[in-house]
């Protein structure tokens, strides 16, 4: 979709999606666009010059830091969920997965119907307690699992919740300060997410 402008990619998009869903069958869709292959993929390999560079479920690949795409400012997770409740005073949906739960703008959809979500690393702040005196209403306890330099003065954190990756960029004195290693169990603030059909 490379040549198409931005209203006809959003009108083929929500059809591959469908497609995928409803007649379950095999895809190779070839992209250089992070948030394409979010909504589409379930198996991503990565290639570079012609060469297989990784390959595994795109969960997983997203969130490995040995791996070019989890670096960069699109660098981030998908999240796959399930509607859990309607806030009809808000106007807000409750979207449940393994990890906990994660509040977005009302949706459509049924309680039990799938969503899947986009979670960029920058939109993920850490705390060593829960703060509920925040505007943030997102916050999910995780477990640090590898922390790389992303550069001179930021580093990239994998976590753990409830068995989902979740990755944050963070100041390198954030993580000073707050004596983040391998082990330690945080809170992930999460203060945007991105609803991936």
């Amino acid at each position: 979709m490379a040549a198409l402008d931005l209203a006809s990619k959003k009108d083929i998009l929500p059809y591959l999606e469908r497609l995928h869903d409803e007649l379950s069958i095999p895809v190779i869709y070839v992209s250089h666009s992070p948030d394409e292959v979010a909504r589409l993929a379930d198996h991503m390999v990565l290639m570079d010059r012609g060469k297989t560079v990784a390959n595994g479920p795109l969960h997983a690949m997203l969130a490995r830091l040995d791996l070019p795409l989890a670096h960069g400012d699109e660098a981030g997770v998908v999240v796959d969920t399930v509607i859990g409740a309607h806030d009809d005073a808000f106007h807000l949906t409750r979207l449940d997965y393994s990890g906990g739960s994660i509040n977005v703008a009302r949706q459509t959809q049924a309680p039990g119907h799938p969503m899947r979500l986009r979670i960029h690393a920058r939109d993920v702040s850490l705390a060593l307690g829960r703060h509920d005196d925040s505007s943030i209403l997102n916050i999910l306890l995780a477990q640090v699992v590898e922390i790389a330099d992303e550069n001179p003065s930021q580093v990239m954190v994998r976590l753990d919740t409830g068995g989902v990756p979740l990755l944050a960029r963070i100041t390198r004195k954030s993580c000073t300060l707050l004596k983040l290693q391998p082990g330690t169990t945080v809170f992930a603030q999460v203060k945007s997410v991105a609803l991936l059909g």
